[in-house]
């Protein structure tokens, strides 16, 4: 057992594979932080704010959570809503370039499609620290469909833009980025503060 050990040390797997289990149980958390804002503010129940089934949160919940905070998320209360059109297909575009076999990524294809029809940046959204956090959790789980993103563009018009070249046609008319009037929409910074940041300097949150 203890060769067995060295020799994972050796090729350097468990240390890359640790890092991705806690890079996921920290997004996760962030998610579920955001989530549990939204019901306790009465804004949507657990499923509606993360996408996930009432199954799936009570698999995921005690991960990030003590009982007595997981009891905040009142899942007796919830039911397993079905995602409208638009969801359902940024849902199938993230699925298709998952991991194979890799049950976290088919949880977070399946969060991030339900955040990002919120209003904010999509790191925001998913109550993330910054962009970078978000990018890197592309990369993890969608290195095929993040590998396409070579401009930089931001993640939410990546996605739409994806969409709409497999349905065969062009969310601009013009004959390249950097000639379309949108230019700065889908290549401008995203910046801002985290909710976290948000918190701790005290600005209120509506």
């Amino acid at each position: 057992m203890f060769a067995h050990h060295n020799c994972r040390l050796s090729a350097r797997q468990w240390p890359r594979i640790e890092l991705e289990r806690r890079f996921d149980q920290h997004v996760l958390a962030c998610v579920l932080s955001r989530a549990l804002e939204e019901v306790e503010a009465g804004e949507a129940t657990a499923t509606e704010a993360t996408g996930l089934s009432h199954a799936e949160l009570r698999n995921v919940l005690p991960r990030g959570f003590p009982a007595a905070a997981v009891n905040a998320f009142a899942l007796k209360e919830v039911s397993d809503p079905e995602p409208d059109m638009e969801e359902e297909l940024l849902r199938g575009l993230l699925l298709a370039h998952a991991r194979p076999g890799d049950p976290a990524s088919t949880r977070f294809a399946k969060i991030i499609a339900r955040r990002a029809m919120r209003d904010d940046h999509l790191w925001q959204d998913l109550g993330l620290f910054n962009r970078a956090e978000l990018s890197r959790l592309l990369a993890t789980h969608f290195p095929t469909l993040a590998a396409g993103n070579t401009q930089n563009m931001k993640w939410k018009r990546y996605f739409y833009r994806k969409l709409c070249e497999a349905e065969g046609f062009s969310l601009c008319t013009a004959p390249s980025c950097r000639e379309c009037n949108d230019f700065e929409n889908c290549f401008g910074p995203e910046e801002g503060e985290s909710r976290l940041a948000r918190i701790k300097n005290g600005i209120a949150l509506d």
